[in-house]
């Protein structure tokens, strides 16, 4: 079975697909019977509903309109419009041409026409005559339904379907067999006229009995003509469409008011879940920017503290602490920073695209605000990371100066024992001659003695200063004592044992410079070094090399001075002279020669050992800085690629704006996966510090820069993603296609000259004229002032398409918010709260109740409210 092939054109390029039966007609067959025989009844019935208004009526539909004049006076009550004066003459091209002005005023209305000529409606084809019909109720009663952005057939059944959803027993899907058993008509009927028919006891099994229960109540209560018969449907497998269509438009249409207050609460309710959502987004702001800018108050203080601690350990501890902060305690804040940013760049963009005024945080709670404070955070954060750092430096030098004074001050200490009281002795006055020649002899040798320790005095007096300046409140109690030079004065009295004499006085004078020597080495040998490099440890084995170079003369001097002794004892022995063997002229005994040499020699292999050592971990310090050295200098320039890589897929222009979003999360995904990296890096950081190792010179990159270019690369990533987002919502929401914004970018790319993601404003400019614009002085500050209100002399990309677009959006305004609140108050210039609660759902009634004012006009019963006023604060200044 076929229909007549029936293709309805719209000038504005629209083809409504729905308009074209599903089966195509051929011209040379006839209707289905069935099908014919309804359309004839309900295309009779839509039109006699229209021409009863002009007290005319028809019988049979393919003879009553074959000479145009009944046809003409449709189309004029159908659209209140005036035909061309009709021919009055009853030739046949009188009618053909009444027939050609209905035919003409149709395809005026953007319905262009196939297959249907003047000639056939004139000799009375049927399957023409019912197309043209058709076509007729398609322009004027169907194509402009429209719910949810759908029109026409669409429209009308998702009407339907929305009608009638809370019923059982109904499921429309089509325009036939979902109609057959009544109850989808009754559903109509309850849904809007509940008054007119009890739904619970209809029976699905009575599709006589429901389909003419529904047909008799809209002829007597809805005046919706009797346009179906219940016998015809239901004995038809499936209904003609058209029919079902027709007549269910007539439903649409009697119910046109109450589904004028339907669209109008479904536009308050769309602009109040636009406002509920940026009000929450709001008070998310605030509440996250209240706790961000807390931590950052608390975190600073802590920073800025500068009070040096007493020891080493404590002061590692502190640094422990600080890396704490840095790997577990700011990297979540760095997200929420960023995040935040995000959300208000979201919310703004929001905002504008509802058009909404632009979201004021609280004071001192300012995008701008959060980043001046997480500067200061990050300042504070750099200077304690140095003085840090300059201060475990200073105590281990503390340390190791405190540590070389304790020793070279115990070893003068111990020199300078008794020397004081041996000094100011009296013996002389009672000495002989020969006493007196051995206490001169004596001085003179003490005087040698101490002449050498000069050096070593002056050593402790250099540290001690150099200690005074490293600690300016330390309490440096050692007493550096110096001994009085004084000459002895009195008369040789004898003259005895010259030799020995002698051999004392030399073995004392060659002694003492000896004796000071081996001090001085074993101080050298025990000596405390600090080296931060492989080159200084070297630096101290060469020393320490040549010094065991000079043992064997060494070793000469001490068995020369072992010799003189040997020779005082051989000359006793030799002559029976009973000299004593205690040297008169020193202090120093052989057997104490002896055992520094000893030490001496004991001294030499430990100071190897730990130079060797101290290479050892001078090595291991280099393998510690060659490790992160190698890592850095990965981590470093792949950071700067991702960088480069957001920077080029931000910009480019050939692709979707989903195209460029796939792309970012993609890299997204990458710079993700590539944190186990950085975590490394920070565990050799660690490592390096603990070891107090503050240089490297195998690269460029500190731990520092690599944290900084880290933050910086995931702030990059999710504030482009958050651009690409913002770009999309916009684009949808203001109806921009691709090629356009694709147009946008490359023009805004062109004049960014600086390719930094803003144009500088005589850039805009010489953009804006590039696209035709015809800018003026006035004119120029007016977009400025649009694009700009914060006057930082730049245009963002996002500023760039807000501007692009606003001339042209579809949004909602406060005009438009007020009719609709006006309609569901039936034009009352307020609206009770019994009538927000029955037309709005709870959420959105509730809404209203608590935030609209009360009516302050005259005539209003209590309890009135101010829709006006409301629907204006809905746009104004957010009360957040």
């Amino acid at each position: 079975m076929t229909q007549v092939e029936t293709t309805v054109h719209y000038d504005n390029g629209y083809e409504d697909e729905y308009m074209i039966q599903e089966e195509e007609w051929d011209r040379d067959m006839l209707l289905d019977p069935a099908w014919e025989q309804q359309q004839r009844k309900t295309f009779t019935a839509w039109c006699n509903s229209h021409l009863r208004k002009a007290g005319v009526q028809i019988e049979n539909i393919e003879e009553d309109f074959r000479n145009g004049l009944k046809l003409m006076l449709l189309l004029e009550v159908i659209s209140g419009e005036r035909l061309p004066k009709p021919d009055r003459g009853k030739m046949r091209f009188h009618k053909i041409a009444n027939v050609n002005k209905a035919l003409d005023f149709i395809t005026s209305k953007g319905v262009k026409l196939v297959s249907i000529g003047a000639e056939e409606i004139v000799d009375g084809n049927v399957k023409m005559t019912l197309g043209m019909i058709w076509t007729i109720i398609l322009r004027f009663a169907i194509q402009d339904i429209s719910v949810e952005e759908t029109s026409a057939k669409e429209g009308l059944l998702l009407w339907c379907q929305r009608k009638t959803a809370p019923y059982r027993n109904v499921n429309v899907q089509n325009f036939h067999v979902s109609w057959k058993d009544g109850l989808a008509f009754c559903a109509l009927i309850h849904r809007h006229r509940p008054d007119l028919l009890d739904y619970s006891k209809l029976n699905k099994d009575d599709p006589l009995g429901n389909l003419n229960l529904a047909f008799d109540i809209a002829e007597k209560h809805l005046d919706i003509p009797k346009m179906l018969d219940a016998e015809d449907i239901i004995n038809t497998p499936k209904p003609d469409e058209r029919a079902i269509m027709t007549y269910v438009s007539c439903f649409y249409h009697a119910f046109a008011g109450a589904e004028q207050a339907e669209t109008a609460a479904n536009r308050i309710c769309k602009v109040l879940g636009v406002n509920q959502e940026n009000e929450k987004l709001m008070e998310e702001y605030e509440r996250l920017a209240s706790e961000l800018l807390e931590w950052i108050r608390r975190t600073t203080p802590w920073l800025e503290n500068r009070t040096p601690e007493k020891t080493m350990a404590e002061m590692q501890r502190k640094l422990e602490d600080f890396r704490d902060y840095r790997r577990q305690h700011k990297p979540p804040k760095v997200q929420e920073k960023c995040q935040l940013e995000i959300n208000f760049n979201t919310l703004q963009t929001k905002l504008r695209i509802s058009n909404r005024p632009a979201f004021m945080p609280s004071e001192g709670k300012m995008v701008s605000d959060i980043a001046s404070a997480w500067q200061g955070l990050e300042q504070a954060e750099k200077g304690y990371e140095e003085w840090l750092l300059t201060e475990i430096r200073r105590l281990e030098r503390v340390d190791h100066l405190a540590e070389k004074f304790r020793q070279k001050a115990t070893n003068h200490e111990n020199w300078a024992s008794g020397k004081e009281l041996f000094l100011s002795q009296k013996d002389y006055e009672t000495a002989t001659l020969t006493e007196i020649r051995a206490l001169l002899r004596k001085h003179e040798a003490f005087e040698s003695d101490l002449a050498a320790h000069q050096d070593r005095v002056e050593q402790i007096a250099a540290i001690a200063q150099e200690l005074k300046y490293a600690l300016p409140t330390a309490d440096v109690c050692t007493v550096i004592r110096y001994c009085d030079n004084f000459r002895i004065s009195t008369f040789i009295k004898h003259k005895l044992l010259e030799t020995i004499d002698q051999l004392f006085l030399e073995f004392a004078k060659r002694s003492a410079p000896f004796n000071n020597w081996m001090e001085g080495a074993m101080e050298d040998l025990q000596d405390m070094f600090i080296v931060h490099t492989i080159e200084e440890v070297q630096s101290l084995i060469a020393a320490h090399e040549q010094f065991k170079a000079t043992l064997p003369e060494a070793d000469s001097e001490r068995q020369a001075i072992l010799g003189i002794h040997n020779e005082v004892q051989k000359i006793s022995q030799s002559y029976g002279i009973k000299a004593s063997f205690i040297n008169p002229y020193s202090t120093i005994t052989t057997e104490e020669l002896l055992n520094k040499w000893e030490k001496v020699k004991k001294l030499v292999p430990q100071r190897d050992s730990a130079l060797q050592e101290e290479m050892a971990r001078q090595h291991a310090h280099e393998r510690l800085r060659r490790q992160f050295a190698a890592q850095a200098n990965l981590i470093g320039p792949w950071i700067q690629t991702r960088m480069e890589e957001i920077g080029r897929c931000s910009l480019e222009i050939g692709g979707t704006l989903e195209d460029q979003m796939t792309q970012l999360k993609q890299i997204e995904h990458v710079i993700v996966a590539y944190k186990p990296n950085i975590d490394k890096l920070e565990g050799d950081h660690q490592l390096i510090q603990e070891s107090l190792v503050f240089d490297n010179k195998h690269t460029n990159y500190t731990m520092e820069h690599i944290r900084v270019g880290w933050e910086l690369l995931l702030t990059t990533i999710a504030r482009t993603i958050n651009e690409i987002e913002t770009q999309i919502l916009t684009r949808d929401a203001k109806g921009i296609s691709q090629q356009q914004m694709n147009e946008f970018r490359s023009s805004f790319n062109h004049f960014d000259r600086k390719k930094n993601g803003a144009m500088e404003t005589d850039d805009f400019r010489a953009c804006l004229i590039s696209m035709g614009y015809d800018l003026g002085e006035v004119e120029f500050a007016r977009i400025m002032m649009l694009v700009d209100p914060n006057a930082t002399g730049i245009v963002s990309f996002q500023s760039f398409i807000d501007f692009m677009t606003r001339e042209t959006a579809d949004t909602d305004t406060a005009e438009q918010v007020v009719a609709s609140f006006r309609i569901l108050a039936a034009d009352k210039p307020y609206i009770l709260v019994e009538e927000l609660r029955r037309e709005l759902p709870p959420e959105q009634a509730e809404y209203c109740i608590m935030r609209m004012p009360p009516y302050a006009g005259h005539g209003a019963p209590p309890g009135a409210l101010d829709y006006t006023a409301f629907s204006t604060a809905l746009y104004g200044e957010s009360d957040l």
